[in-house]
């Protein structure tokens, strides 16, 4: 099994591309998904945020206001680093887990759909595919302010708070433009995913895997055996 590494940008369509993976039965992990979950009143991650950003922050609910923060971490590019070392950890952290999992029920590849994946730059060593899913730069804008009800500068300041789609573009290896209508965008999906399945990366990852898990169990049964006789 391979990891392919999924970003876009704010209103590029994202989810429009994901929506279509995931109808062709494919293994996806939401790092948003996660984001959401890791920041519930019962984790620890819940309680440095309240911490460090107040309890201004906070619902009638008690839980937290992700609208109210992320204004407050797009205006402020130290607040939004801050809430990246509190969160990121535990995100990965259960990335993993769900690795592991599609791993052992035999995915050739797993989607890593991850928002900031070319801003960290952390992640991207550890994908063997990155795909950007973009739009142009005028689109993108009318999407954002259209669906989140913004005005013209305020959509154009949280578009600014990312790198630009441009240069995301020439950091991916596949490039979806959603620029155009939904079955322009979803013939796209169904090319690269058919050429996904078709290589023949997993085979490597997985004897690799197997290698190491057979070497380690090797390694046990002889300490066993030095042990006990």
């Amino acid at each position: 099994m391979f990891l392919v590494g999924l970003s876009g940008g704010i209103a590029s369509g994202k989810s429009t591309v994901v929506a279509v993976f995931r109808e062709l039965g494919c293994a996806v992990i939401d790092a948003d998904v996660i984001a959401r979950q890791v920041v519930q009143p019962r984790f620890l991650a819940y309680q440095q945020i309240v911490h460090n950003f107040g309890s201004e922050i906070l619902l009638e609910s008690g839980e937290i206001n992700r609208e109210a923060l992320g204004n407050i971490i797009f205006s402020h590019p130290e607040k939004r680093q801050l809430l990246n070392a509190i969160t990121h950890p535990k995100i990965q952290k259960e990335m993993l887990k769900q690795i592991f999992k599609y791993f052992v029920l035999g995915y050739r590849y797993v989607i890593l759909d991850i928002p900031l994946l070319f801003e960290t730059n952390t992640l991207t060593k550890f994908m063997k595919h990155t795909v950007l899913v973009y739009s142009d730069p005028q689109t993108q804008l009318s999407r954002l302010m259209k669906r989140n009800g913004l005005a013209q500068a305020e959509a154009e300041a949280r578009i600014a708070s990312q790198l630009p789609l441009d240069e995301k573009r020439k950091l991916a290896d596949h490039v979806i433009d959603n620029s155009g209508d939904w079955e322009s965008t979803r013939r796209q999906v169904l090319r690269l995913h058919s050429r996904l399945e078709d290589s023949l990366d997993f085979l490597l990852v997985r004897l690799v895997a197997v290698t190491a898990v057979a070497g380690i169990g090797g390694l046990v049964c002889f300490l066993l055996r030095h042990f006990l006789s």
